[in-house]
């Protein structure tokens, strides 16, 4: 049986033109932020765009850096204010650029109030990570296909 991962890297292989997914970071763990690049980057065709380990250093990039941006994933608790700052201030954001939140706290209420704020995805840091892939590849698919456009569920 194949593993979400395998899944994704099959699903990638399928899609041509190949099309990076502009990627912004908003990760305080500078560990945990590197190894979730480095897997992005190899299975979801992800281009790391950007870092940031604060909620105004998120904001104020993802904000003055409109165009330059498909994906955000931004975390919850952070070295300076949280991710729901974050995600309040990219609400007015171009159609088809995406928010997520990667947080340890992926509680039913976290989500509610993620999507609230304008997230589009929660996942779960520990067992959610193959559905971010799989998200990814599926976001990078859509934003490579002029037909279906970038716009997921």
């Amino acid at each position: 049986m194949q593993t979400r991962a395998a899944q994704a890297r099959a699903l990638l292989a399928t899609l041509e033109p190949s099309v990076k997914l502009r990627t912004y970071f908003v990760e305080d763990n500078a560990t945990i932020r590197e190894n979730l690049i480095g897997t992005l980057e190899e299975l979801a065709s992800v281009q790391a765009v950007g870092v940031a380990e604060t909620e105004d250093a998120g904001k104020e990039w993802l904000t003055t850096h409109a165009g330059q941006w498909d994906l955000a994933i931004v975390d919850l608790f952070l070295r300076q204010g949280n991710g729901l700052g974050v995600l309040a201030a990219c609400r007015a954001r171009r159609p088809g650029q995406k928010i997520v939140v990667l947080s340890n706290y992926a509680t039913p209420d976290v989500r509610m109030r993620c999507t609230q704020l304008g997230g589009d995805a929660v996942f779960d840091k520990s067992n959610e990570i193959d559905a971010l892939v799989a998200y990814c590849v599926l976001h990078g698919s859509r934003s490579a296909d002029p037909g279906t456009g970038p716009v997921l569920p």
